[in-house]
């Protein structure tokens, strides 16, 4: 059985940083393609980041160009989300996600989702 388990969100104030980890129980992470998303109150759950499965490639979506970096530590089976200079906008649950081809932005295409994790952002 395939677990994903976020950590690291809570409260921060606007222009602070938070990191999120996610580490998942399967020993082919090595070879998985790993994503982040994000839903917030009312809204769909959207795209925020992807990096693949070497860690060589990574793609963001445009709100968070510049201030969040994805990476992975395959040794540790975790994939990391840094966001800094958060705004009132970034308050979401986010989650991490796995099972993708490489390039996918979609929710459906992804296959494992963890339980998501808080992030808000106070003004």
């Amino acid at each position: 059985q395939v677990q994903l388990v976020e950590s690291g969100g809570g409260l921060v104030q606007a222009g602070g940083s938070l990191k999120l980890s996610c580490e998942a129980s399967l020993h082919t992470f090595s070879g998985w393609n790993m994503g982040w998303f994000r839903q917030a109150p009312g809204k769909e759950r959207e795209f925020v980041s992807s990096i693949k499965y070497d860690g060589v490639s990574s793609n963001y979506a445009d709100s968070v160009k510049g201030r969040f970096t994805i990476s992975r530590d395959n040794a540790k089976n975790t994939v990391y989300l840094k966001m800094d200079d958060l705004k009132g906008e970034d308050t979401a649950v986010y989650y991490c996600a796995g099972g993708a081809n490489w390039g996918s932005i979609h929710p459906y295409q992804y296959t494992y989702w963890g339980q998501g994790t808080q992030v808000t952002v106070s003004s």
